[in-house]
């Protein structure tokens, strides 16, 4: 049996560390040794304390190390922010979990620019703002661990979430593109597609559902994902009521013809969506056979 995974001296970036499923993560982190700077918006309590404030009391006052970075990731100069915080209370960045999320549900007919571009700012900007203030640092040591956040929104569509979907989508370009950028540097990137009970989806959930789909469900593998024995890059794991499995994005074998015309193409669609034989590519450039 696998000895437990340690994050002794490491250092992680948690973005909507607040509440739900990115307090899972870094009170979880935190519990196994990681120093952990946890990122929410700026917005206090009746305490005076503000959701990223009240988690990393919450992990110091059990003997762990955090601290707050208060502030929406959705702003430009946010992801530089958390990057220096981070840096100036630990020295370092090792692991980055873009988990920060929001949504604005409503159909694609009636969608407002305000309700598409703030959803795309908080998980798509905020994820690439954060992720590139991190890169230098990351590569510098040589050494980087990076989660983003997908959907099944994002994988496989979902009424009334154009906008959310599509910055999930976005995600896992972004996501398996840095994977290949960060293999040389000893980073590696992959993406979670959770589902949980959270402030923001506990009420699009039957309540006899949420202790099952508790976001401490959810946290064991990203944390897995975190950590420096995980070898995995480039992949989407998915991860809900304490169920864990591989998302994989596919190419069938397919209908081969370079002379082929519409009529071709029609004649044999049933050759092109056959899943009988398929392959997952591991880059966009995937040059033809001989």
């Amino acid at each position: 049996m696998t000895t437990q995974l340690r994050f002794d001296d490491r250092v992680a970036i948690i973005t909507g560390g607040g509440g739900g499923l990115g307090r899972s993560y870094a009170r979880l982190l935190a519990s196994r040794g990681a120093h952990v700077v946890v990122n929410d918006i700026d917005r206090k309590d009746d305490n005076g304390l503000t959701p990223a404030g009240a988690v990393a009391a919450e992990i110091t006052g059990q003997g762990g190390s955090a601290i707050a970075h208060d502030g929406s990731i959705a702003e430009p100069s946010a992801g530089p922010a958390v990057v220096r915080t981070a840096l100036e209370a630990f020295g370092r960045v090792d692991i980055v979990v873009s988990n920060a999320g929001i949504v604005r549900d409503r159909s694609f007919a009636k969608m407002s620019d305000e309700e598409i571009g703030e959803v795309l700012d908080v998980h798509l900007h905020g994820a690439i703002g954060l992720t590139r203030a991190a890169w230098g640092a990351m590569r510098e040591r040589q050494y980087g661990r990076v989660v983003l956040t997908t959907s099944v929104a994002g994988l496989w569509g979902n009424r009334g979430q154009a906008n959310y979907a599509s910055a999930k989508a976005g995600l896992v370009g972004l996501g398996r593109t840095l994977a290949i950028e960060g293999a040389k540097y000893g980073i590696l990137v992959n993406l979670i597609s959770p589902g949980a009970a959270t402030g923001m989806t506990a009420a699009l959930l039957p309540e006899h559902l949420h202790e099952r789909m508790s976001p401490e469900h959810v946290a064991p593998m990203v944390a897995y994902l975190c950590h420096e024995s995980c070898s995995l890059t480039g992949e989407i794991l998915f991860a809900a009521a304490g169920r864990y499995a591989r998302d994989l994005i596919i190419e069938t074998a397919g209908y081969e013809n370079n002379a082929a015309t519409v009529e071709d193409i029609a004649d044999h669609l049933a050759d092109i969506m056959d899943t009988t034989s398929w392959s997952v590519p591991s880059q966009a450039v995937q040059l033809p056979s001989d």
